[in-house]
């Protein structure tokens, strides 16, 4: 008998793990897809979260990219910005408790889907080496990392640096891109008890019949069927690994320049 309700107790946590880890379809303006594993058994957790304050008209231009030779085999590249209704440094509004700039709003620069850098002031500067191509993605953020997943909010441009030093602007990107933003770095006290999964999708968008992002957090796999923020839980101290890609709806790897990365993040007891 005890062994009958063993196997019927397991059996029942199967379904459960199953059940919680399946698409939806979604409509415009929800967020129905259900990712996360049961946070009964204490395994991660990754739940879609509707946007938080919105910013109507806010937009993000590039001004100018210029640079200038250093050295004898790189380039300083300086990018400045224009940003109309949305003030950097403001503290955005918001109910949750992750991880928040204290220096508020900002814009996320991402070369070559590297960890991005905050921009507080709408201009930055990077050293490249020379004759290199580079993609860059630029959005504006809220002040606790979520981007504003508008068009008018984000810019991506590819460009080269000549073996001179100079700046060659390259044909806009058209095809579907994927840019990792958040989790980054290292989370301490608080902070490590809820994460914020968020990245940028270019020329595309998810959806459950469409194409989708998989990801994977310490060899636990989710399938992510909409562009929105997901709050990530249980996630052990120490060490974990975020691995993003894209898929078609089939499943299927998607191919080409800036569909998949991998990053390291630290979960430390403060």
């Amino acid at each position: 008998m005890n062994t009958l309700k063993a196997t019927l107790a397991m059996l029942t946590l199967t379904a459960t793990l199953v059940s919680c880890n399946q698409s939806t379809n979604n409509s415009d303006g929800q967020t129905q897809d259900s990712t996360a594993l049961a946070d009964s058994v204490g395994a991660i957790s990754v739940t879609p979260l509707k946007h938080s304050k919105e910013f109507p008209g806010a937009t993000l231009k590039i001004s100018s990219i210029s640079s200038e030779k250093v050295g004898t085999d790189s380039a300083k590249v300086t990018v400045k910005y224009a940003v109309s209704n949305f003030e950097l440094t403001a503290q955005t509004e918001h109910e949750h408790h992750m991880a928040n700039s204290h220096e508020g709003q900002h814009i996320h620069f991402i070369l070559d889907n590297t960890p991005y850098a905050a921009l507080y002031k709408p201009e930055h500067s990077v050293t490249v080496a020379l004759n290199s191509e580079h993609y860059l993605m630029s959005f504006l953020s809220r002040s606790f990392h979520e981007s504003i997943k508008t068009a008018d909010a984000a810019k991506l441009v590819k460009f080269k640096v000549t073996s001179d030093g100079k700046i060659e602007e390259l044909p806009a990107p058209t095809e579907l891109s994927l840019f990792y933003s958040r989790p980054k770095g290292e989370y301490k006290g608080e902070d490590v008890k809820s994460l914020l999964l968020d990245f940028f999708i270019a020329n595309g968008t998810l959806a459950a019949d469409g194409n989708k992002v998989k990801a994977d957090i310490n060899g636990q796999e989710f399938t992510l069927d909409q562009w929105v923020p997901y709050e990530i839980l249980n996630l052990p101290l120490g060490e974990t690994t975020v691995k993003l890609w894209l898929v078609d709806k089939d499943g299927k790897a998607i191919t080409g320049d800036n569909v998949s990365v991998e990053r390291k993040i630290n979960l430390v007891a403060e």
